[in-house]
């Protein structure tokens, strides 16, 4: 089976989280992206110090379209150095997995 994976990213508003989760969503390169909006962030940018509130994604893929998946994100995101984090789902209800995989193939035909 296609190695599914969970991604995380955060973006500064919600407008952007919305437009990006459609994006991949629709090119399938995601089968599902949650929104949860008013996450705190603190962080170390440039030397200093900062705060930040920020919208985070949940988006659920596999490996075979995760390379085209960071590469729409880096297009759409508004941060200099996006944060990118992709882990292997290593466990969860296999007919969950397996509508990742149906819902991220490229080969598809209604």
């Amino acid at each position: 089976m296609e190695q599914a994976l969970l991604v995380f990213t955060n973006v500064p508003e919600l407008v952007t989280a919305q437009l990006l989760a459609r994006k991949l969503v629709e090119s399938r390169l995601a089968a599902c992206v949650n929104i949860m909006p008013a996450v705190q962030s603190i962080y170390r940018w440039q030397g200093q110090i900062d705060e930040a509130t920020e919208v985070t994604l949940l988006i659920k893929t596999t490996q075979q379209q995760y390379d085209q998946l960071q590469q729409a994100i880096v297009d759409i995101h508004p941060y200099e150095l996006p944060e990118i984090i992709a882990t292997p789902i290593v466990a969860a209800y296999a007919p969950y997995l397996n509508w990742i995989v149906a819902e991220t193939a490229k080969d598809i035909h209604a």
